[in-house]
């Protein structure tokens, strides 16, 4: 669910001008997971644009502080969510903890660092959710030592429907702050995509998995 449709317009402007995103359908990139897609998105690069990265952290502070005032962690997915969940957390004056991808093999052997303990509640802060796959693994992570999970806050989603339904089965909601959808409009808006390359998009986006044939 998108928090803002004005303000998901907006970021996902500032997405493409400064190419965290980037659409090419008629090049497409291949992800790693093998699929063929006509987008490539790199939400990292906010961090090399204070304004930017700034306006991210407040619209998420915002909306938690309107939905989730009483949590206790703000949560950070390994790597790319961490940043702006540090700003998050900074700005509502809550820990930070981040989860892994899996436990350390050396050391104590972490997967969650910076502390959550059983019975606190949080949000989780992830930079782009695709089929839904890592966010899942700090969800089970974070239940498994018994904590809440009140919500799960993206900047942008592919809103895949594999991805909708893993959301849906863990029963916690999950809150984007721009989608693909918004993205394609904007895009289409600002002519960073011709027209005739719209019905290309939209094709990817039904089935992700098997195009382009």
């Amino acid at each position: 669910m998108i928090i803002d449709e004005t303000f998901s317009k907006e970021i996902a402007l500032d997405l493409l001008e400064i190419n965290a995103v980037i659409l090419q359908p008629n090049d497409p990139f291949t992800w790693s997971s093998g699929w063929n897609s006509p987008i490539y998105c790199d939400n990292r690069l906010t961090l090399r644009y204070p304004k930017i990265r700034k306006k991210i952290a407040q619209r998420f502070v915002e909306f938690i502080l309107e939905n989730y005032p009483d949590i206790d962690v703000v949560t950070g997915t390994a790597t790319a969510g961490i940043p702006h969940a540090a700003w998050v957390a900074e700005n509502i004056d809550r820990p930070l903890s981040y989860v892994r991808a899996k436990a350390k093999a050396y050391g104590l052997g972490n997967q969650i660092e910076g502390g959550i303990q059983k019975g606190e509640t949080t949000v989780v802060i992830e930079d782009l959710i695709s089929t839904g796959g890592s966010a899942m693994s700090v969800i089970e992570a974070l239940k498994f030592i018994g904590a809440e999970i009140k919500a799960v806050l993206s900047i942008f989603t592919y809103g895949f429907d594999k991805a909708v339904k893993r959301f849906e089965e863990a029963g916690v909601p999950m809150y984007t702050l721009t989608d693909y959808a918004t993205l394609i409009e904007v895009a289409s808006d600002n002519d960073y995509i011709d027209e005739k390359d719209l019905k290309t998009l939209e094709e990817w986006r039904e089935r992700p998995e098997t195009w382009p044939n």
